[in-house]
């Protein structure tokens, strides 16, 4: 297969990319969380109030977390079926979005 360092090296740049997005994006979660905290424990109305808007956004960085994941976790396979078939077009476009159906988890209770 002549093609396989080729498809291997885009899967290691598409990681790499990604990660790099995920690290930046749980760095600036720590930073939310401390600020949160902070806002807690001085019981001051405004900094609890702050607090709603800060919360969102920390679930939202998640939720963008969780959608890197999925199109990372995808774009593997995707490089996976495509090496086994000898084939590596279009195995990286992870803008596609493929993997996130059915992501939401039910939680028990």
């Amino acid at each position: 297969m002549a093609n396989g360092g080729q498809v291997d090296n885009k899967l290691i740049q598409t990681f790499h990319k990604s990660f790099v997005q995920v690290q930046s994006i749980l760095d600036q979660n720590r930073m939310l969380i401390n600020e949160i905290n902070q806002n807690h424990e001085s019981r001051v109305p405004d900094n609890l109030t702050r607090n709603v808007s800060l919360i969102r956004e920390l679930n939202n960085n998640i939720r963008r977390v969780v959608g890197l994941y999925a199109d990372l976790s995808a774009s593997f396979a995707r490089t996976m079926d495509a090496s086994s078939e000898g084939d590596s077009s279009g195995t990286l476009r992870s803008s596609e979005g493929a993997g996130r159906a059915g992501q939401k988890r039910v939680r028990p209770g």
